[in-house]
């Protein structure tokens, strides 16, 4: 059995990180009962990315709120120094500023509290597997939240991806199916495809949630 196989039939490794003890044991039931190894729990932001350097979890559910490092710097500090542990925010803040600035630091995820233990699991095992994924209500109303945020700050990047590609991300940013893209750039479908796939590579992304969440962290998508 290959070295790759083996990785698939092992559990993801969690580590959680949150203030509040109770939270914690809780999470910490129903990831196992749902198949997770928790491999470790953090009272505060500073002992997460302790923590992460030490274990090397496959994924950290990571509260914003704490004591010491808040989750936003924790999660900056854990991507930078354990590039393989992806993180995804569960937290009860909502906020657009939050959100954005999880983003940029590199959350594949993120949730709020009041969300179902289904949502954590599918959620873990999205950024495990290194998709990128919302909470359902965030997801339909985030890019119209922090479009105008992202814009302000992004000034001067010089393009990485075409104007057309631009264009074609916009419209899906905007919620267009590809046939929707294809009707409002009078091109093919074919062609929204052939953009879509040269966006993935470019972004380095492998769908169309990923490749919005890429350019709204990189500041190339924006409001007309």
């Amino acid at each position: 059995m290959t070295e790759a196989a083996d990785k698939i039939d092992q559990p993801i490794r969690l580590l959680l990180a949150d203030d509040h003890r109770m939270l914690r044991e809780s999470l910490r039931r129903a990831m196992e009962d749902n198949g997770f190894d928790v491999v470790g729990e953090a009272p505060d932001g500073a002992e997460a990315v302790r923590l992460a350097e030490e274990l090397h979890p496959d994924v950290i559910l990571m509260d914003v709120t704490m004591p010491v490092l808040d989750g936003v710097e924790a999660t900056r500090q854990v991507r930078d120094r354990v590039p393989g542990t992806q993180v995804v925010i569960l937290t009860m803040h909502a906020d657009k500023e939050v959100l954005v600035d999880a983003i940029r630091a590199g959350a594949a995820g993120y949730l709020v509290k009041d969300c179902s233990t289904e949502e954590v699991v599918d959620t873990v095992r999205k950024a495990a597997a290194g998709e990128t994924a919302l909470s359902a209500e965030l997801a339909a109303s985030m890019l119209g939240e922090v479009r105008d945020l992202v814009q302000r700050e992004a000034g001067g990047t010089e393009p990485i991806i075409s104007k057309r590609e631009e264009e074609v991300l916009q419209l899906i940013a905007d919620g267009l199916s590809t046939t929707e893209v294809a009707a409002k750039l009078y091109i093919s479908v074919k062609t929204v495809k052939n953009h879509l796939a040269s966006i993935y590579q470019k972004l380095d992304t492998r769908d169309r949630t990923q490749a919005v969440l890429q350019a709204v962290r990189m500041g190339i998508v924006r409001l007309d």
